[in-house]
């Protein structure tokens, strides 16, 4: 006799792969009734007040100064120009911060674990000092008690170079375009991938056979020599140094640096760079003894075995971490409005203040930050991705 086996299919709400997607659809549900009442809730209150929701105003005179900006502005033009110079003013003390904060904290990582008795004490107290006080009152102590202390103009500390230094700020001389810059730019440029075209080249001579020298010797002298021939045929110096001189009561020329700016960039990165070395610190010493004391018994250097042994490994712990402290760098840079600095944050609350657009103001401003953040998290996580040793 044959006996057929039936297998019962259990009810649905019995499944638990039913009941996880059923709750995850609530939970969206949820969501998006609850910001359709903030919506709602958000568009009655503007229509009582007069006010609808929308950035047209952005296209109206903005009618306020800024105090500096690397693209031009006058107070006639609208708000949406005075947005993008506070942008600017952002991406510029951001970038500056971020690489002479890795620079310093870098220092301070490799001090807080130097030899010398004297060097990790005083790396430790900076680190210890800066990470336990406010940012906000560090930014006060650059500005108010040391930047606009300094001597008038007319009395500026200079400098040999010339670099003026008065509580009009920092006045060095900086590189200026010349008359043949937009030519030499292309040799410049060829002269770039030439470079990297020799270094691969006697990079894969070298693995194949053994010899060859050094790769990056070789395309550096490729790129030096394109690039300084191309430099000597030009009729006229593709690049001039433009020196800072006193004009009356103000400085011309050169590259100057604002208390305001000067002082927020100090903040930033002095307290950045405390985070930063104790992350550097921290991925030195997950690199294993052993490795360091295998790389000085054939007798490399010490900073032959920091550089070729300890940071290659050190790098896939140390860039995560070095990536929150980027993003806190830029988001921090919003205390700016404390100095007077005229960042993003802060030409948002002057049209805030001039407009009533407090909805789309702030909407415009946490998309800024947000933006900003995320790209600076995916290049991180790319550079990251490059640097992590492949397991075979």
């Amino acid at each position: 006799m044959r006996v057929i086996s039936v297998r019962r299919v259990p009810a649905f709400w019995r499944d638990t792969r039913f009941w996880t997607i059923a709750g995850q659809v609530l939970f969206l549900l949820a969501v998006a009734a609850l910001l359709y009442l903030v919506y709602e809730n958000l568009q009655a209150n503007l229509r009582r007040i007069g006010l609808a929701l929308g950035f047209g105003f952005l296209r109206q005179p903005a009618a306020f100064d800024i105090g500096e900006g690397i693209i031009p502005y006058r107070p006639a033009d609208t708000y949406f120009r005075a947005y993008l110079v506070g942008l600017t003013n952002t991406l510029r003390v951001a970038g500056a911060g971020i690489v002479l904060a890795t620079v310093l904290g870098c220092s301070v990582g490799i001090a807080r674990l130097s030899s010398n008795w004297l060097i990790r004490q005083f790396a430790a107290v900076y680190v210890e000092l800066l990470r336990n006080t406010p940012l906000l009152l560090q930014l006060f102590f650059w500005y108010f008690a040391v930047l606009i202390r300094l001597p008038r103009i007319e009395d500026a500390v200079v400098w040999p170079g010339p670099v003026y230094l008065s509580n009009r700020g920092l006045a060095v001389p900086w590189l200026a375009r010349g008359p043949s810059f937009d030519a030499w730019i292309v040799a410049f440029l060829v002269a770039l991938v030439a470079g990297a075209a020799v270094y691969r080249w006697r990079l894969s001579v070298r693995l194949e056979t053994g010899g060859g020298g050094s790769p990056a010797l070789a395309g550096l002298g490729a790129f030096a020599s394109i690039a300084g021939l191309s430099w000597l045929l030009a009729p006229g110096a593709p690049i001039v140094v433009d020196a800072p001189y006193v004009e009356g009561v103000a400085l011309r020329g050169g590259l100057r640096l604002s208390p305001e700016f000067s002082g927020l960039l100090i903040g930033l990165v002095v307290y950045t760079s405390a985070f930063i070395g104790e992350v550097v610190r921290a991925g030195i010493q997950s690199v294993p003894r052993g490795q360091v004391e295998a790389a000085r018994a054939v007798g490399l250097r010490p900073a032959l075995v920091l550089r070729l042994v300890v940071f290659p490994q050190a790098l896939r712990v140390i860039v995560p971490p070095l990536t929150s402290q980027y993003l806190n760098l830029t988001k921090n840079s919003s205390l700016a409005v404390a100095i007077g600095y005229p960042d993003a944050f802060f030409v948002g609350q002057t049209t805030f203040n001039q407009t009533g657009r407090s909805v789309e103001v702030v909407t415009l401003i946490m998309a800024t930050y947000l933006t900003i953040s995320l790209l600076t998290s995916l290049l991180m996580n790319l550079y990251n991705r490059f640097v992590q040793l492949v397991e075979r």
